[in-house]
């Protein structure tokens, strides 16, 4: 029989990480589950059985360590899904030189170390990498100036590591939700909440009311979505953008006015 595919993680602990962790364990594959909190962690592992690094993913002498471990534990990798990011909130003239900092080494530096670091491994393998996006890398929100500005690049990244190493046997694609209901956005409903007295799953209601599906996705929808990618059904595709947003991406913003003046959505 082959051996079992490793599958490395990061921000695993929790959201899309956490989510993606429980739908490999399913297939058997070794998990390697990295994030900086170990309590979380270690309550996947408990669920997947994986191994647990407790590290910054954004940390490039991190990295040696974890490769190491990676190695000795499994002796190869085949896939990397690059979960791990954070919020940066603020317009630009709000952002201090901190948070701008912040924004982008957790939404960009955790994935081109993460990415610089195992590639060797994915090249013996012929591997895979998945990098998580957000609809914040093709548009912008209000005052989020350091988060947009990271996913972004996260896009430029995608495509450099696709053309770089796609003659070598790897193939490097990018995940973008939307809303989608994990820790991270229940805290971004908060404001919404004060605001206007909402429960959670009002001001979910309320944020997704002009997308076409009229939901956010689960974690476990976009799990599903960075398996097909990182799949042999997808062998061909890579440099690839997929937008799994509940088709928010494709509505024409200035004819909102003329939908709002129906009673209900026809």
């Amino acid at each position: 029989m082959p051996e079992p595919r490793t599958v490395a993680i990061t921000g695993a602990g929790t959201g899309i990480g956490a989510a993606c962790a429980r739908l490999y364990a399913a297939e058997g594959v070794n998990l390697v589950l990295i994030g900086r909190r170990r309590e979380p962690l270690e309550q996947v592992a408990r669920e997947t059985g994986g191994l647990v690094l407790v590290g910054d993913a954004a940390c490039p002498d991190t990295w040696e360590g974890f490769v190491t471990q990676i190695r000795q534990r499994y002796a190869r990798l085949d896939v990397l899904l690059a979960c791990a990011g954070g919020l940066g909130l603020g317009s630009a003239t709000k952002t201090s030189p901190p948070a701008w900092e912040a924004a982008l080494r957790s939404n960009l530096d955790s994935a081109f170390y993460s990415a610089r670091a195992c590639l060797p491994l994915l090249l013996e393998s012929a591997g895979n990498i998945v990098l998580i996006g957000s609809i914040a890398s093709l548009a912008a929100g209000p005052e989020v100036c350091g988060y947009t500005t990271a996913k972004h690049a996260l896009l430029g990244l995608n495509r450099s590591l696709a053309r770089d190493y796609g003659p070598r046997g790897v193939r490097v694609n990018a995940v973008c939700p939307g809303w989608v209901r994990t820790p991270m956005a229940d805290q971004e409903m908060q404001p919404l909440m004060e605001f206007y007295g909402e429960t959670l799953q009002q001001a979910y209601d309320r944020v997704c009311a002009d997308v076409p599906l009229r939901r956010p996705s689960s974690a476990e929808e976009i799990a599903r979505v960075c398996r097909f990618l990182a799949s042999r059904e997808a062998s061909i595709i890579t440099g690839a953008i997929l937008v799994a947003d509940g088709g928010s991406s494709i509505v024409d913003v200035p004819t909102l006015a003329y939908t709002h003046m129906e009673p209900t959505h026809a």
